[in-house]
């Protein structure tokens, strides 16, 4: 006991003159014996607490620290995050400085949500949406399992910080260099719920979010893509879901599509290949289980003659039953069809190919007149027939056409001409993803045109599902992509006019069968012009022009891409 006194008393006097030498020195002769990097230790011992589950907290390493290139070159599905796995009932929670070149609003974050599969290149990957940062998405092969994205479901409020009445221009200020909270709520619910939120170095916060279905017992999977944009990615982690309850709500309207316009006397199914979609009052939109439909108003089917048929649906969101929606359609009961003849050819009769696909029939402009069991005759709905594919021979063709009635089957042939071409670019069932098929590089001298002729074959389904220019070096470095519709982007597009002529009323429905052509005008002033003639199969004719791209002359190349059609080079 006696020499512990001893040692303290001893130890707090030599701390009290060293407490006295550094008084009278200001310090200076004091210093710890330490070795240099001990904060950075402390840090990352820090940082490995970190990562380990802290009760409702699991804080996640992220890899990929920095996503894209840092001077914002990334082209679109080219830089990717590291794949983060949601489980169900848990929430993900990522934190991340966005960056972009500020050409266009999607040069930012876009958000990928996935099955579990995760890896893109894996077999069985899918995707259950996309979402951009500027309220925009799209959805995936997930749709096929009943998981569909519905963009009534986005929600935003981008301020006008400006006052000019465009949004967007504030937007791109506010994006760059923003500080972005994503949350992505996998619910146990059987839904993922996005709020994503913004912080500009102005202050600005912009906020938007959107909700669809996804699967309840299967992991989901999200990553960040670039396009244009790269991302210093700061922080992740999974908490417990914030959504136990889905606030159900009622539906508003039902919609029928695909309903047989005349059914043949003696077939009872008045319902055919229909589809009901019903809209509820959160805005969002799906197309309901059959059995679920309910008829107030059941056609007389032994009769000849105009029907009506009344459709009811009478379930909330959720399923449970509420007030009734109800729609109309009307249909004719007609005798057996006999035969059958062609009083009016399609549009196309002239069919270009070069794939050995089987090319499909547009019936579009084609009537079809029946005479039936009793010597009536009368014009056939093309909706009630079918249509075989055209055979990849060139010379003379038949599409045939077939209507199945509930005693026999008629056809009647459809003379066409296939003419083959000297190229193809796009899968012939009009199946092209966006950014997969090109056509070859064609270098654009100094003062030179290339000039590119074909037919484009469309969905017509979107303005978009046509041919698309790019215009690059040789080493693949983008100028600018600029599509048909007169709508483009790049680093050489912002100095671009864009004029057309364009009726945009008929504009997707006129593409297929189009004859396109398409010059590259390098002027040798390190400007470069686009130029398409679109002659319709009707014979209306306009034009898309692009004036003034920045590029460089001495190193021009341009090539085609396209989505959701096909184009087959004749010149």
């Amino acid at each position: 006991m006696k020499t512990s006194k001893l040692i303290q008393g001893t130890f707090f006097a030599s701390l009290l003159a060293l407490i006295a030498l550094v008084g009278c020195e200001k310090l200076e002769i004091y210093s710890i014996d330490a070795p240099s990097d001990l904060q950075s230790r402390i840090d990352s011992i820090a940082a490995e607490k970190a990562k380990q589950s802290t009760g409702d907290t699991t804080f996640i390493d992220i890899a990929t620290t920095i996503v894209g290139a840092e001077d914002n070159s990334a082209a679109w599905w080219t830089a990717f995050s590291d794949y983060f796995t949601i489980p169900v009932n848990k929430l993900l929670h990522l934190e991340f400085v966005n960056h972009s070149s500020g050409v266009n609003n999607w040069n930012n974050w876009n958000l990928a949500v996935v099955n579990e599969v995760g890896d893109r290149d894996a077999d069985g990957y899918k995707e259950y949406f996309v979402l951009r940062s500027d309220a925009y998405g799209w959805g995936g092969t997930m749709a096929d399992e009943g998981y569909a994205y519905d963009a009534g479901m986005i929600s935003f409020d981008y301020p006008d910080v400006d006052g000019d009445g465009d949004i967007w221009n504030d937007f791109r200020t506010t994006m760059q260099g923003a500080t972005v909270t994503l949350e992505v709520d996998h619910s146990a619910t059987g839904n993922v719920f996005v709020t994503a939120t913004a912080v500009g170095t102005n202050g600005v916060e912009l906020v938007m979010t959107y909700q669809q279905p996804v699967s309840a017992a299967k992991n989901i999977v999200a990553f960040l893509v670039c396009d244009g944009s790269h991302f210093q990615m700061k922080e992740a982690y999974l908490i417990p879901s914030k959504v136990t309850v889905v606030e159900d709500v009622n539906p508003v309207s039902i919609e029928v599509q695909g309903a047989p316009e005349f059914v043949e006397f003696g077939n009872e199914d008045f319902w055919g290949d229909a589809v009901a979609i019903v809209t509820y009052a959160d805005g969002s939109s799906e197309q309901v289980d059959p059995e679920d439909i309910t008829f107030s108003v059941i056609p007389d089917m032994t009769t000849l003659g105009e029907k009506t048929v009344i459709v009811v649906y009478s379930k909330t969101k959720q399923g449970a039953y509420g007030p009734a929606v109800s729609t109309l359609y009307k249909l004719e009961v007609t005798n057996p069809v006999a035969s059958m003849e062609i009083t009016a050819m399609p549009d196309i009769t002239e069919y270009y190919f070069f794939s050995p696909d089987s090319v499909l029939f547009n019936p579009k402009g084609l009537l079809v007149n029946a005479t039936y069991s009793d010597g009536t005759t009368g014009v056939l709905p093309n909706s009630g027939l079918q249509f075989s594919k055209i055979p990849a021979v060139e010379g003379s063709q038949n599409a045939i056409i077939t209507y199945k009635g509930a005693t026999s089957t008629v056809t009647v042939n459809c003379p066409l001409t296939l003419i083959k071409g000297i190229g193809q670019v796009g899968f012939t069932d009009f199946s092209t993803p966006w950014w997969s098929e090109f056509s070859d590089d064609f270098p654009v001298a100094a003062g030179e045109s290339k000039t590119l002729t074909m037919y484009c074959y469309s969905n017509n389904l979107q303005p978009y599902h046509s041919p698309s220019t790019i215009l690059h070096k040789a080493d693949l470095t983008e100028y600018a992509v600029v599509r048909m519709d007169n709508f483009g982007w790049g680093s050489g597009f912002a100095t671009a006019t864009a004029t057309s002529d364009w009726n945009w009323d008929t504009f997707a429905s006129s593409i297929n069968g189009s004859r396109v052509v398409i010059t590259v005008t390098n002027n040798g002033d390190n400007t470069a012009d686009v130029l398409y003639n679109v002659t319709y199969v009707n014979g209306e004719t306009h034009f898309q022009k692009y004036e003034g791209f920045t590029v460089d002359s001495s190193d021009l190349n341009c090539a085609l891409v396209i989505e959701g059609a096909y184009v087959v080079f004749v010149d």
